[in-house]
């Protein structure tokens, strides 16, 4: 399953968004309003819960400094993958867009997707707001 998020225009530069996102703490400012719990791990690992949903641990995988930051799944039994692409456009602003990609039998596909698409629209519509 991929999923993806809207392009979002920040006026911030491809390395500030970047730094942000590298930072895993700064996930919590992101997270939608029914958050019912964040708590961070290691210094690239963080676990947060919906309410109703199960918690979820993230893990930083890859940064690839100025234009990609991964997360994937930390344990538990979903594999899956969140890719932050930052794209320079100029003028010291740049657009983002979060990526969500995993292999979940159809069942689990139906059920989550419309949550996941949900989660991750808001993940990147709050960075703008929280840089």
């Amino acid at each position: 399953m991929n999923l993806e998020s809207p392009r979002i225009n920040v006026g911030k530069s491809p390395q500030e968004v970047f730094d942000f996102l590298s930072d895993i703490k700064n996930f919590e400012s992101l997270m939608p309003d029914n958050i019912s719990k964040f708590e961070v791990l290691d210094s690239d690992k963080f676990l947060f819960a919906l309410k109703g949903m199960p918690e979820i641990i993230l893990k930083k995988k890859e940064a690839m400094a100025p234009n990609k930051i991964v997360l994937g799944a930390a344990g538990g039994k979903l594999d899956f993958s969140l890719i932050g692409n930052i794209t320079d456009t100029g003028n010291n602003s740049s657009e983002v867009h979060l990526e969500f990609t995993g292999s979940f039998n159809t069942m689990m596909a139906m059920m989550i997707k419309g949550p996941i698409s949900k989660f991750i629209e808001t993940l990147a519509t709050n960075i703008p707001k929280a840089i």
